[in-house]
């Protein structure tokens, strides 16, 4: 049985060298975000939110998505052993 990632890891490069890493609990929530907020303004200089972990609440970042260069998604999996 293939295990299940229980979290993904969103790691955001921008122009300058600066690297930041954001949490997505689900591929489609970080597919959700990705099309609706970052393609739509994707050359654009104005700032969007970028969603950050519930363990965080009150806490956020934005970014110029102008300035994003690269995005890579590592699935994070907490067990080998799958609970039930």
């Amino acid at each position: 049985m293939p295990r299940k990632p229980s979290e993904f890891i969103v790691h955001m490069l921008f122009d300058g060298g600066h690297h930041e890493e954001v949490s997505f609990s689900s591929i489609q929530d970080f597919q959700k975000w990705y099309s609706n907020e970052l393609m739509p303004k994707a050359s654009s200089e104005d700032f969007i939110k970028v969603p950050l972990p519930e363990v965080n609440p009150g806490e956020y970042m934005v970014i110029r998505p102008s300035r994003l260069i690269a995005i890579r998604v590592e699935p994070q999996f907490s067990s080998s052993v799958e609970r039930f």
